[in-house]
């Protein structure tokens, strides 16, 4: 069990933070904020014109066809009939070279024929989602870089996050007029006054008390005296800062809400105080505590520990939240070790999130590893080789709204940050939005479209950074089917299921609109978390119930984890219906959970 969490995301001016040196390259400047954007002067090349309803014209194609002729002779143009409107109006073609002057003697000659009703250009239109106009907006290169940024821009046209409320359990909130808007009612789940530092222990106060350390060895053996980091203030900003205000950052999701939730102070936090904020957060009870007023439909948890395992009292409070429909992503560690070795990353039903650096690498310090999910931008204040508690590279950071206290609260401001705590607030605002703009998405579909919409990571990871970075304009447009379903004919199934000992498990994928049967090459894609893999037997179980072998037990085989393809000769059986991954533990001492798997037909 895990007593206390950090947050895995530090202050840029304080000592042990994570930050970075010199010799970035220059980066591409954002685009040019500006509060309004001037409609291009596009030349019109078609008009609309409308017959009045006793006119042949208004009803037959051929008459408005010859119509259009007559008005060509007349006027000297080359005027063609391109079609029938759904409203009855005919399209007329004035070519590609047509000037203003021909546009106005074609609208006059149809004016003044009797049988017009009327006559219209036919004008374009552009999306209305204006460059933010937010006056930091260009730091923001986590949001707009085409190599390392994450694509956001492209989405606002069709979801900013509204009627979603996104839960940041950290150490509060220090107000910030760039927030403020956005924010929501919280609560403060320290239990402990000391490290609370507000005199009492739970209340519905979310104020950020601050989290500094006077002397080293004060939260144990090895701590080191820092200031105040105001760390969920800056996770805060990425997800939702107001954003066309003319001042400071745009948020990812900027019309959400955002709900503070207190769990970290003086040395971190507890897991059980973490875990009663989950249940909390996402609707569910808590003795003691009134019920939360805006259950928040996605938590971000940008806080660790380490831990072999993830400890039963998070598992049971994140399964709780999954099954009330709240997504909840979390920080994979910022030790640049194995994910599995920290916790709640190395919990089940979450989306465990790795940091990548402005140039689209694994962060220096970016915990990896098959538990991650998926990578986004957490950035690099400075190189791995400088010296830790430096900032070189300011530019390359996370830039976020902040607080200038170095204990207790002062002016509000913005810092970049770096960090895993940085990465993970942009998958929580990708969530938003994904979640505002189709309300019936479960966290499990949510999960899916994020995963599998990423784009490889233009550099480097080694050790594992999940599918790659996530694209927000990608995986929005795949969800409100704006964009045609993936090529290959791949079905999916991302809902954990849990290995327990000696038992014997399954998880289904429903094939539709398939012709036939299944190929000779079906290909079987598997991720099962799971210590000891050698205890598992792996089946596939075809709809009308034949079983397929895809991995025996090995007593011999003490690896974790089963992340392959297997390819299964399925020609003999209908495509269409449901099909099974079955998984059977044959021996005690090691568990997990079927993290997802795949059909590819």
């Amino acid at each position: 069990m895990v007593a206390s969490a950090a947050i895995l995301g530090a202050a840029a001016t304080t000592s042990g933070a994570f930050a970075a040196a010199p010799g970035a390259a220059t980066p591409k400047a954002a685009p040019a904020s500006q509060t309004m954007r001037a409609i291009p002067s596009a030349p019109v090349e078609k008009v609309i014109v409308t017959y009045k309803s006793q006119a042949a014209e208004a009803g037959s194609n051929t008459a408005a066809k010859s119509d259009t002729a007559e008005k060509a002779a007349k006027t000297g143009e080359k005027l063609s009939f391109e079609r029938r409107l759904a409203g009855g109006g005919a399209l007329v073609d004035l070519g590609d070279s047509a000037t203003k002057q021909d546009l106005t003697e074609v609208m006059d000659a149809f004016r003044a024929d009797p049988a017009v009703a009327s006559v219209e250009p036919d004008i374009r239109a552009y999306a209305m989602a204006a460059t933010p106009n937010d006056t930091d907006y260009a730091k923001q290169w986590d949001l707009f870089e085409p190599t390392g940024g994450m694509n956001v821009p492209a989405a606002w046209d069709k979801t900013t996050g509204s009627g979603v409320t996104v839960a940041v359990i950290d150490t509060g909130y220090a107000a910030h007029s760039d927030l403020a808007a956005n924010v929501v009612s919280g609560y403060d789940f320290i239990s402990a006054s000391a490290d609370a530092r507000d005199g009492n222990g739970r209340d519905a106060d979310a104020k950020d008390e601050g989290d500094w350390n006077a002397t080293d060895n004060e939260c144990g053996t090895g701590s080191k005296a820092s200031n105040s980091s105001w760390h969920g203030t800056h996770v805060a900003g990425t997800i939702g800062a107001v954003t066309h205000n003319t001042k400071g950052i745009a948020g990812i999701a900027y019309n959400a809400k955002i709900q503070p939730v207190r769990v970290l102070g003086k040395c971190g936090g507890s897991s059980s105080d973490i875990a009663d904020a989950i249940t909390w957060a996402s609707g569910g009870t808590v003795p003691g505590v009134p019920a939360n007023a805006n259950p928040a439909k996605v938590i971000n948890l940008s806080l660790g520990g380490a831990s072999a395992t993830c400890p039963s009292v998070y598992q049971t409070a994140i399964n709780g939240a999954v099954s009330r429909g709240t997504t909840v992503v979390v920080a994979a560690g910022n030790s640049n070790a194995n994910t599995s070795g920290f916790t709640p990353a190395n919990c089940s039903n979450v989306i465990t999130v790795a940091s990548t650096s402005r140039e689209g690498n694994r962060s220096f310090y970016s915990n990896y590893g098959t538990l991650v999910d998926v990578a986004a931008p957490g950035g690099e204040t400075r190189r791995a080789t400088d010296t830790p508690g430096t900032v070189t590279t300011p530019e390359n950071g996370i830039h976020s709204t902040l607080n200038s206290g170095s204990t207790t609260q002062s002016g509000e401001n913005y810092k970049p940050y770096q960090g895993t705590s940085m990465a993970a607030p942009h998958i929580a605002g990708l969530a938003a939005l994904l979640k505002s703009a189709k309300s019936t998405l479960t966290p499990a579909q949510i999960e899916s479209a994020i995963k599998t919409n990423a784009r490889p990571l233009p550099g480097t990871c080694t050790g594992g950074c999940g599918t790659g970075i996530a694209d927000t304009a990608k995986t929005v447009d795949a969800v409100t089917g704006t964009t045609p379903p993936p090529a290959g004919n791949v079905f999916t199934n991302d809902a954990d299921v849990t290995i327990a000992d000696n038992t014997t498990v399954s998880s289904s994928i429903a094939v539709t609109g398939r012709t036939g049967n299944a190929p000779a090459a079906l290909k079987v894609g598997v991720d099962i978390k799971h210590t000891w893999r050698g205890d598992l037997v792996i089946d596939l179980v075809a709809p009308d119930g034949t079983v397929r072998n895809l991995k025996a037990s090995s007593s011999s085989d003490s690896a974790d984890n089963v992340l392959t393809t297997y390819t299964v000769d399925a020609s003999s059986e209908v495509a269409n219906g449901t099909w099974k991954l079955q998984v059977r533990d044959v021996a005690s001492g090691d568990t997990g959970y079927i993290n997802s798997w795949s059909l590819t037909f």
